[in-house]
């Protein structure tokens, strides 16, 4: 199945898809390969719009958080569309982070500083680390607190019986909050860690599945589908805060958190991005539950090298998604090649190293 994922792709794919199979799967990109593939990226209209978007400074668009017209969405979509570490629109936009300070209106807090050290879940900080670390500047910028910020999160999840202990009622007991100084991990925390290496090694591999076990349990009805809010002088929902119980990769529509939510009448599908980082943390070895899923989409692959799978379609770029390389989803195999890629990646990164 690999290798007619693979072949399918390299047929029928675009540049940035064909790029990173090569780069990223085979291993075999040549120099002169490269610069075709990133000439052709560099004239796709999409990647035309952000750059038209820049400002001189670097910055992307005028604010952070948000989709393609925007900081956040921008460097995500360009990181992901393969561009080189050089390219001067990915280039200056990372440079922008360096040079703009966290107090700057540009971040979307009016000024405030929100620690994400303090704050779980929350902090502008943590929105532009997560964007470093996806664009693969963390051997350029230091975001190397955030990256144990991140694993400890997923420790806290160990230490406690349940977010119930490090949370406490507001509103009449309507809403918890989160303690000032707690942990507890969210979709940015996931994503450092799915996209750096530095802190690879067995044992935190195996305490952040350990951590994700804990949270894809479903066993107590009080945590299931639980996500306590960030306290920011006002309760304020978690950037993508994992529930206390019921984490899963299967759901029925697009929720910042990743949970699923009964809907009648709507199946539960993939959603391709949280399983496609579990992999790249190497936690799937360690979790049935995400084996069963990968093994799960494998089989969905038929013999034209397709994947069938039954997944969350997602077409652009939010904050909260962002897995669309082809320039749309009006032809049926732009859909399967981005589809197709998303099954490769997952497959391939689940079973590195082992």
């Amino acid at each position: 199945m690999r290798d007619k994922m693979i072949t399918f792709l390299l047929k029928n794919a675009n540049p940035s898809i064909k790029r990173r199979v090569k780069n990223e799967i085979l291993y075999d990109l040549a120099l002169n390969e490269a610069e075709e593939y990133q000439a052709q990226i560099l004239q796709e209209p999409m990647i035309q719009h952000i750059m038209a978007c820049q400002k001189e400074n670097g910055w992307i668009g005028t604010s952070l958080h948000g989709g393609i017209e925007t900081q956040e969405g921008g460097t995500k979509f360009l990181a992901e569309k393969a561009l080189d570490k050089e390219t001067p629109v990915l280039k200056r936009a990372m440079d922008a982070f360096v040079s703009t300070p966290l107090d700057d209106w540009c971040y979307d807090t009016r000024g405030m500083i929100i620690d994400e050290f303090k704050v779980t879940g929350h902090g502008h900080n943590l929105i532009r680390c997560a964007c470093i670390a996806r664009a693969g500047f963390d051997d350029v910028i230091d975001i190397s607190p955030q990256i144990q910020l991140s694993l400890d999160c997923f420790q806290r999840v160990l230490e406690v019986d349940s977010v119930l202990e490090i949370t406490h009622p507001i509103r009449g007991g309507k809403l918890r909050v989160f303690n000032d100084n707690e942990k507890w991990p969210c979709r940015y925390h996931l994503d450092i860690l799915a996209h750096t290496s530095s802190w690879k090694n067995e044992q935190n591999v195996k305490m952040v599945a350990d951590s994700i076990t804990k949270l894809m349990r479903t066993d107590r009805p009080e945590l299931l589908n639980l996500v306590p809010s960030s306290w920011v002088g006002h309760a304020l929902g978690p950037l993508g805060g994992f529930p206390a119980q019921g984490l899963t990769v299967k759901v029925t529509c697009l929720l910042p958190s990743p949970i699923s939510i009964p809907n009648r009448g709507k199946p539960e599908v993939y959603q391709m991005e949280y399983m496609e980082w579990f992999a790249r943390c190497g936690v799937v070895r360690y979790i049935p539950a995400l084996r069963e899923a990968l093994d799960d989409i494998i089989r969905a692959v038929d013999d034209d090298g397709i994947c069938r799978a039954p997944v969350l379609e997602l077409k652009g770029w939010g904050p909260y998604c962002g897995s669309q390389l082809e320039v749309d989803w009006k032809s049926k195999i732009r859909k399967s090649c981005d589809i197709t890629f998303r099954a490769l990646l997952i497959q391939h990164y689940a079973n590195k190293g082992e």
